[in-house]
């Protein structure tokens, strides 16, 4: 059976339902499936938990989802430059889990793997800590995180070929791999699709046993923060 489909909205076709948990990719506005959530947002489900290192900004990535309301928790590390994120958090609206951003990338992680739970020692003595079990281990106190399972993933690549192995382009290779890895079904959208025996199985960043559906389409690049230098003068 092809993992290849012709759009976003029949990618996620039979997949989508209210208060489902969604690892999505991407750090900041790098890398992130926007065509994939521009079908979730049309499709209407709600109450949605994301897991996702950011929200984008107002207008792009999970912003638009924010937008409509229809994401309920978000599982986060950075929440700035979303005007809206913040609003609905201060009021109330949207619950957050935060994670300091390597604990995320390995709770996502250890979920593709099957790993429930793992000891860290970030976030002992911090508010992080609050609630979750303590243990010793050679006279250092590490506290337990769970491993992240998602309904489904969402994630954006550079380069795949027709069974799903991929390419993640420089800055891309984020928070994509794990949140690929973490999900029951993994959706990905592709700048390019190549035949098999394509790419150099050296440089396979995701293999394609993780990826179940697969779209191509052309994407907007975005840059989160433009700093330039001011011309001098001839």
């Amino acid at each position: 059976m092809s993992k290849v489909y012709g759009s976003a909205a029949e990618a996620l076709d039979g997949l989508l339902h209210d208060d489902m948990t969604i690892a999505a990719g991407g750090f900041g506005l790098c890398g992130i499936p926007e065509l994939l959530l521009a079908a979730i947002r049309d499709s209407g489900v709600g109450n949605l938990t994301f897991a996702s290192n950011n929200a984008g900004v107002d207008d792009f990535g999970i912003g638009i989802l924010l937008q409509t309301r229809q994401v309920k928790k978000m599982m986060s590390s950075y929440v700035g430059e979303n005007a809206e994120f913040m609003r609905q958090y201060l009021s109330g609206e949207l619950e957050l889990e935060f994670n300091p951003q390597g604990t995320l990338a390995e709770r996502m992680r250890a979920g593709g793997a099957g790993i429930p739970g793992f000891y860290t020692k970030t976030g002992v003595g911090t508010q992080i800590a609050e609630g979750k079990e303590h243990k010793e281990f050679d006279g250092e106190t590490y506290i337990l995180e769970r491993g992240i399972f998602a309904d489904l993933s969402i994630v954006k690549a550079w380069k795949a070929d027709t069974t799903g192995n991929c390419i993640f382009r420089k800055t891309a290779r984020n928070f994509n791999p794990p949140a690929a890895m973490c999900g029951r079904t993994c959706v990905m959208e592709v700048e390019e699709i190549v035949e098999p025996g394509t790419l150099d199985p050296d440089c396979i960043h995701l293999p394609g046993i993780y990826v179940h559906r697969l779209i191509q389409g052309d994407h907007e690049k975005r840059i989160e923060q433009r700093t330039v230098r001011k011309r001098e003068e001839a």
